[in-house]
């Protein structure tokens, strides 16, 4: 009993030390997230309400990414030119008008043209949440921060589909649009009326002024960003083609795949907090940490190959997400320190279309490559993928450590 006692104060102590304006942003991303109905079920709504073909849905899909891209990289730059808190609550307020006007668009091409719209205005929010964290929390608590808001992002995800599927059954297509909507309004008002924005002081802007560095001039930044798409492009694919690998190979039913990736929420929000805490009073390096998440990363696509048992398949969702805890809350906190260089809004922007191009790449080339070599060839491949991406990140480390020695010589 005292040592669950102990694991209960440890866990509920991950929790602490935060501002509270880092509290309401993730109230904000929660509230955003829960509301994003449409688009786990975009593709049905496509096909069953549109008449839409499978090949026409892929062009509205890539229309998705495009926006997304484009998005990303318009919210960094007016967050540098205008403030994150006023490209927040505007990517908020016109993207949840474009939910709700979307409902009302006919027509391929026109749909496509929507879409791309909707998520260039969706996704400016994304660099700007990244500076306002940035801004609001302290440095010693910027990779629990990060976590944090990644559990709203999660608990907003999980809990959007269950009620999206209930809205569907109940009330129409159609009624997710004005939901998607209003969850946005929400969240802006919810910023509005908590949320106070930050004002940089005297010695910020002073700061600020020096920080000329550019990110598309920044080779380690850059490197981390290629090897970011390695890890991510093998991580995508738990969440689009392993879950065929688990139907057509190991002929699981959709009940029991469900609870498998269901494993994965649970346990990202029972231990990614604490994990994170517990890395940080250790000390560890960021960069052995990233290693090591990238290592675990590809020991699960190698027990999907070595062990053809159902039992492993367990084994191999449990050490993804023990990879992704780990992974993604250090690689945040790696990009947002580099941000300190220069434009914050600039380099986030990149850092959240690295993200984009792994979604637009990934799920098509983990298709195409199981469609011309099957399962077992193409888990290989991106174990191999994994470990380029673990040297790139050596790469990294080696660069930053020799600027940090020419900056202690200088």
């Amino acid at each position: 009993m005292q040592a669950l006692a102990r694991a209960f104060r440890f866990y509920i102590g991950s929790f602490s030390g935060f501002r509270r304006e880092v509290w309401i942003l993730a109230a904000v991303t929660f509230v955003n997230r829960a509301g994003t109905m449409v688009v786990p079920f975009l593709s049905l709504y496509l096909t069953h309400s549109m008449g839409f073909s499978l090949p026409q849905v892929g062009w509205v899909m890539s229309s998705f990414g495009l926006g997304s891209v484009v998005g990303s990289w318009l919210g960094g730059k007016l967050s540098d030119r205008f403030g994150f808190y006023e490209v927040m609550v505007g990517a908020l307020l016109t993207s949840g008008m474009a939910f709700i006007g979307l409902q009302f668009v006919r027509g391929f091409w026109p749909f496509c043209a929507s879409v791309f719209v909707l998520m260039l205005l969706s996704d400016g929010f994304r660099p700007a949440l990244f500076v306002a964290i940035r801004g609001y929390s302290k440095p010693e608590n910027r990779t629990r921060a990060v976590t944090l808001l990644r559990l709203a992002i999660n608990l907003g995800f999980s809990l959007g589909p269950a009620i999206g599927g209930l809205i569907i059954t109940h009330v129409s297509y159609e009624g997710l649009f004005w939901v998607d909507g209003i969850s946005c309004f929400a969240a802006a008002g919810l910023m509005l009326v908590a949320l106070v924005p930050k004002r940089s002081t005297a010695e910020e802007k002073a700061q600020a002024a020096l920080a000329k560095g550019s990110p598309y001039r920044d080779r380690p930044y850059l490197f981390l960003l290629f090897s970011s798409i390695l890890i991510t492009i093998p991580f995508l694919q738990y969440f689009s083609t392993v879950p065929v690998f688990y139907s057509e190979v190991h002929r699981l039913s959709e009940f029991s795949i469900g609870l498998l990736l269901g494993a994965n929420g649970l346990l990202i929000f029972l231990l990614e907090m604490p994990l994170i805490k517990y890395c940080e009073i250790k000390g560890f390096s960021r960069f052995s940490v990233l290693r090591f998440s990238v290592l675990l990363f590809a020991l699960s696509f190698v027990v999907l190959n070595l062990f053809p048992v159902h039992a492993f398949l367990w084994a191999g969702i449990v050490l993804m997400t023990m990879g992704e805890m780990l992974n993604f809350p250090f690689m945040n906190r790696l990009a947002l320190d580099r941000s300190d260089r220069g434009q914050p809004g600039a380099y986030m922007a990149l850092f959240t279309i690295s993200w984009s191009v792994a979604h637009i790449f990934g799920h098509t080339l983990g298709l195409n490559l199981i469609a011309h070599f099957g399962f077992t060839i193409t888990w290989w491949c991106f174990t191999c993928m994994l470990a380029i991406g673990a040297g790139m990140l050596y790469l990294v480390e080696r660069n930053m450590a020799r600027e940090h020695a020419g900056t202690q010589k200088a």
